[in-house]
């Protein structure tokens, strides 16, 4: 325990907690917040190696508030407008519609469901018009639904973010202003502050954003140091709209993620990937912080009441909150019963709350010390409750659109278009995409379902669902385009189901990217074998015969593509990287044409069988 007491040793367990929970629960296909939570509880009132208020004293909540500052940047930074195309009139209406309702319907439920002060009631409610994007990014991941419900719950989740900070700071303004004043309230002034100083925080947000896209792409800050601008910018920004008026600076940080997601940089999908990595490490950390930071003190605070309030949040007020937003609007009946019961809150509900239960605890509003135990208790019960039945429900409604089980070939070439055939025969279904429509049309002749476009450019602008593959073989001439693509979508489907055809050089290029084949043939060499009537065959391995017994089998240059296992996953075979082959899966092979005194024997046999 004496080694434990160290600092140094502490951040370094929260960071392993935090990222070993994320590894864990993509392991086993489960929502990470809430074993991150549960993660936090051990480490933290359980066993005690945490304390976060003693470890870390004043520096918690500035930490904690910077980490959200940088996680909902990352988030705006995810906001395209292209994206509003599936999903525009329905985020409307969640903003517009949603969040009053959602705030009058939640103060209801806190005022008679948790016996709160109206007061108390009130910031509660505003702060729960959020849904979490931090829960919602995973659990969407996990989830196969189309373009329009998962950007309408992206977009809710990230835009009402600072909607709902910003409704507590003018509902705690207003608190506060009653607290010293004994004399008649001014609305009107404090409406005045809120909005002036949001105006404000969204302008310094949009000229951040703005700057940042202007002196980008003309080369004024080196890529090196492109990365750490924009992360002192987004803080600086974040502290500096936050000295205006405690929170604004949320709304800061949000627009300034829009207006960069919305201009070109040239360096947007590398600054991206750096945001996605930082704010994951993020995440991790500020929720075991935040989870450790209770204790048996305040959870015996939770009331049996409380229960009564979390009811009417699952079953009353965000039901409600959906069904009167899009009411009337173009989104079918089933997406909007799906997006009315998925509501997870996370990192920033806890947050804000537990910010503002303090200072309501210091101007002594009775019950405020209650926020913070029923803030866990929502986050807790939403993302169990919606987060593992998120799937069920998608299948119960009619809109799951199944386990992501098609294969993506990109090149119109004819060794591709060869192998989609016979994978076709196989009953999987193959994709092939081209930007020429002209290449395309063998692979339409040939029954196969095609794309035309910039496979990477459409799987970002959503004209390509790329989630419906399970895995994707880049298959071009172009050895660089092979190797961009595999750079641009390694990240989003993984690099472990991405496959590329090597050009001349793939022992260099296995190092950057999977390279198909164990011997890395190249492109060239296997259009030329198609060309010479090299074909595919398809070998089911058994007990009696082996994987042994069949890669004896095969003569010279002959060697697999891939294993089918029964499940349908295809799995290549890559330089340094085969999968293993156990009995009942189905090997597909690249092999030689048979020789004319083979196709004859063949063809006699065949003749035989119809005489008789």
């Amino acid at each position: 325990m004496i080694v434990l007491d160290s600092l140094m040793v502490k951040i370094a367990l929260i960071g392993l907690l935090g990222v070993g929970a994320q590894w864990i629960a993509w392991r086993i296909n489960k929502p990470a917040i809430a074993l991150m939570l549960f993660a936090g509880v051990m480490a933290g009132p359980v066993l005690g190696i945490i304390n976060p208020r003693a470890d870390f004293g004043t520096l918690l909540e500035p930490i904690v508030k910077l980490a959200v500052a940088v996680i909902l940047f990352e988030g705006g930074l995810s906001l395209n407008f292209k994206d509003l195309r599936h999903a525009g009139s329905g985020v409307l209406r969640l903003v517009i519609v949603g969040v009053p309702v959602g705030w009058v319907l939640g103060t209801m439920a806190g005022y008679y469901g948790a016996n709160l002060s109206l007061g108390v009631a009130a910031l509660f409610g505003g702060i729960l018009v959020v849904t979490g994007p931090t829960v919602i990014g995973p659990m969407l991941r996990s989830l196969r639904v189309g373009n329009r419900v998962r950007d309408i719950l992206k977009w809710e989740g990230i835009v009402n973010d600072p909607i709902g900070a910003l409704l507590a700071v003018a509902i705690y303004t207003y608190i506060h202003y009653v607290s010293l004043n004994a004399g008649p309230v001014n609305l009107v002034e404090i409406s005045a502050i809120v909005l002036g100083s949001s105006i404000i925080a969204g302008a310094i947000g949009a000229a951040l954003g703005f700057a940042l896209v202007y002196i980008f792409p003309r080369g004024w800050v080196p890529e090196y140091l492109k990365a750490p601008v924009l992360l002192v910018a987004v803080i600086g920004g974040f502290v500096g709209a936050d000295l205006i008026m405690h929170e604004t600076g949320l709304i800061t940080v949000t627009i300034m993620g829009v207006v960069m997601a919305n201009r070109p940089t040239f360096s947007s999908r590398a600054l991206r990937r750096f945001k996605e990595d930082l704010s994951v490490l993020l995440i991790s950390g500020v929720f075991i912080l935040l989870s450790a930071t209770l204790d048996w003190e305040t959870m015996q605070k939770f009331q049996p009441i409380f229960l009564v309030f979390l009811g009417m949040l699952l079953f009353i007020v965000r039901p409600v909150t959906v069904l009167t937003s899009l009411a009337f609007s173009d989104v079918p009946w089933r997406e909007r019963l799906f997006i009315a019961w998925i509501a997870p809150r996370g990192v920033v509900a806890i947050a804000v709350t537990s910010l503002f239960a303090i200072r309501l605890v210091e101007l002594g509003y009775e019950g405020a010390d209650a926020l913070i135990p029923l803030v866990f208790g929502v986050v807790i019960v939403t993302i169990f409750a919606h987060g593992f039945s998120a799937g069920y429900v998608a299948r119960f409604l009619g809109i799951d659109q199944g386990k992501s089980e098609d294969i993506l070939l990109v090149g119109s070439n004819r060794w591709n278009i060869a192998f989609g055939k016979f994978l076709s025969s196989m009953d999987l279904n193959v994709v092939i995409a081209d930007q020429s429509k002209y290449a395309l049309r063998n692979a339409r002749k040939a029954g196969l379902e095609t794309h035309c476009g910039e496979v990477s450019e459409s799987a970002h602008g959503h004209e390509l669902d790329i989630g419906r593959f399970q895995h994707l073989l880049v298959g071009t001439e172009g050895d660089s385009y092979n190797l961009l693509v595999a750079n641009d979508l390694g990240p989003e489907v993984g690099f472990e189901s991405l496959t590329i055809m090597s050009g001349e050089d793939a022992i260099n290029h296995h190092n950057r990217a999977r390279v198909l084949f164990a011997s890395g043939a190249s492109f060239e060499l296997l259009d030329d074998r198609i060309y010479s009537g090299w074909e595919f065959s398809k070998t089911r391995i058994t007990e009696k015969f082996t994987y042994s017994d069949f890669r004896a089998n095969l003569i010279e240059d002959e060697e697999p593509v891939a294993v089918l296992k029964p499940d349908n996953r295809l799995l290549f075979f890559a330089v340094g990287s085969s999968p293993t082959v156990e009995p009942d899966d189905v090997i597909i092979s690249f092999v030689q044409p048979d020789t004319p005194e083979e196709r004859k024997a063949q063809r006699e046999a065949e003749k035989q069988r119809n005489d008789k």
